[in-house]
């Protein structure tokens, strides 16, 4: 496996962050500010710097390389893989009526099934129902494939998200990335960091993934009491309390991150599903919780992997790094120094994380986690 890396801010200057070797047909991730892959010819400037690049485009939160996270500037990692193989799939949620559930069966459905091991997904966040996506895409998985990935962001403006395979980016577009190989190692692991706190509450009233109550009053309006002064920052201010979910139907607790409010409604749209009868708790962190979080998800992956890894996926949440702030880098230093020199970072800070619980084999969408997969062949 050969990697490039490179960045660029507003002015439109490439930088090289590795050595600018020759790669052969790559996968080339290009991640970064929406406003910036807005630019009518980014995908004539990336394409003159990878004639024979696959390349992916995805709106992000904050785009992430070794040891350092950027907002204002567009990332490309090119890979080219040397004894494994990967086919790229798109589908569109806005061509399927919003459809999450038949868009994400349809888009692993397009995937030849033979010595597929392992998908990433890189998927628009501002239409899609992470949960039901991620239903759809393992309905149509054989043989325990692997799949991990993430919702495209908007920093923290919630406005629109884009993403793209060979062309400019684009609303509605959900890529897909299969590999296949002999040879290829993948191992993931995810960890949040957050800690329950305040009484726990049943969800009395929910559609798909809009929660209208909890113990029979409106969502809304204990949420707001709850937050107090900072509720005049809804949205954006419950992303630093999300809430944790126990549902009769999953094995294990997950995490839900508000999205947007109906004040009309006093309903809180999430970033996916939430169950009726299920127990609701609000959660907190702090920086080193998080920071501590995300070095055991690399630890973790490490565990039982045969070779060690030569490519790292991480996928974090914006509700992480509006907590991190200033110190948002310290999450990944914890995991670079746990993976190694020699690994190549490529990640963004997302909308939603997509990857199953640790021992289990069904991706799931999760927030407020630290999603790492690595990679060698």
């Amino acid at each position: 496996m050969k990697s490039v890396q490179l960045k660029r801010n507003k002015t439109h200057v490439w930088e090289y962050l590795t050595d600018n070797i020759p790669l052969v047909a790559p996968l080339v991730l290009v991640l970064g500010n929406r406003y910036l892959l807005e630019n009518a010819a980014i995908y004539k400037d990336v394409r003159e710097l990878f004639p024979d690049g696959h390349i992916v485009f995805g709106s992000t939160s904050g785009d992430i390389t070794f040891n350092r996270v950027d907002d204002d500037s567009i990332t490309i990692t090119a890979i080219e893989f040397e004894r494994s193989k990967f086919l790229i799939k798109t589908s569109n949620i806005l061509s399927s009526d919003l459809d999450s559930f038949k868009t994400g069966e349809a888009l692993v459905n397009q995937f030849p099934q033979n010595g597929l091991k392992y998908i990433f997904v890189l998927s628009e966040g501002s239409f899609v129902n992470g949960s039901q996506l991620t239903k759809g895409m393992n309905s149509s998985t054989v043989n325990n494939t692997l799949i991990t990935g993430g919702l495209c962001a908007d920093a923290a403006r919630f406005e629109k998200t884009l993403a793209s395979y060979n062309e400019n980016p684009k609303s509605g577009e959900i890529i897909a990335i299969g590999f296949y190989g002999e040879s290829l190692e993948v191992s993931f692991s995810i960890h949040g960091g957050w800690t329950p706190f305040g009484p726990e509450r049943i969800v009395t009233k929910s559609r798909s993934n809009v929660l209208y109550e909890l113990d029979n009053h409106p969502a809304l309006d204990l949420y707001k009491k709850y937050l107090g002064d900072k509720s005049d920052a809804l949205p954006a201010a419950a992303l630093l309390y999300p809430l944790s979910v126990t549902s009769t139907k999953e094995k294990q607790s997950f995490v839900r991150t508000i999205l947007n409010i109906n004040e009309a409604d006093n309903a809180m749209i999430l970033a996916g599903d939430i169950p009726e009868n299920s127990k609701a708790q609000l959660m907190m962190t702090n920086v080193d919780n998080i920071a501590n979080a995300s070095e055991r998800a690399a630890k973790q992956a490490l565990e039982l992997r045969k070779n060690k890894p030569q490519l790292a996926l991480l996928v974090s949440c914006i509700g992480r790094k509006l907590v991190l702030d200033q110190r948002v880098e310290e999450e990944i230093e914890e995991v670079a120094a746990v993976v190694g020199n020699n690994t190549t970072i490529c990640g963004f800070y997302s909308y939603g994380e997509i990857a199953p619980f640790h021992g289990e084999t069904n991706c799931q969408l999760h927030n407020q986690t630290m999603t790492i997969t690595l990679i060698s062949e």
